[in-house]
């Protein structure tokens, strides 16, 4: 029988996709589980229009993450924190800190998991930071880091 997915089934298949199991396994597990539905026309049409939906809808996620990310390009915040006088910094300026900086000075809602800070940022300067807007995009916010 052949038995489209509606959620991930171990050794079977992922959501979405149409697999050919027994019938008695559709039966008595993927069907009444509620796992998947039987791969009539109608049903077969459904998952199409389903699967060009989602795909509309992350091509437009794409381009967006795509033109802010242009936009960030162009930006820069500034963060202060205390310095001694060789330009060392007491402590660091973590991801916390760059996120709400870049919510107060910008208005961006930027998430401080993925930004990705590869060493901490200790000494006074400009430093670039890539943050991870989409699976395929990612920023470079110029960050100015400034004694106090």
């Amino acid at each position: 029988m052949k038995v489209i997915l509606n959620e991930d089934v171990k050794s079977v298949g992922k959501k979405g996709e149409m697999v050919d199991v027994s019938d008695g396994y559709a039966r008595n597990f993927i069907l009444k589980k509620k796992l998947g539905v039987e791969a009539t026309p109608k049903n077969m049409n459904d998952l199409k229009l389903k699967k060009q939906n989602e795909e509309k809808v992350a091509a437009e996620t794409l381009a967006e993450a795509k033109a802010f990310a242009e936009e960030i390009k162009t930006k820069s915040i500034e963060v202060s924190i205390k310095a001694g006088q060789d330009g060392r910094t007491f402590g660091s300026v973590s991801s916390k800190e760059i996120a709400s900086a870049a919510k107060e000075q910008l208005g961006y809602d930027l998430d401080k998991k993925k930004m990705q800070i590869k060493e901490p940022i200790k000494n006074i300067g400009t430093y670039m930071v890539p943050i991870r807007l989409h699976a395929k995009v990612t920023a470079e916010l110029k960050v100015i880091v400034k004694g106090k």
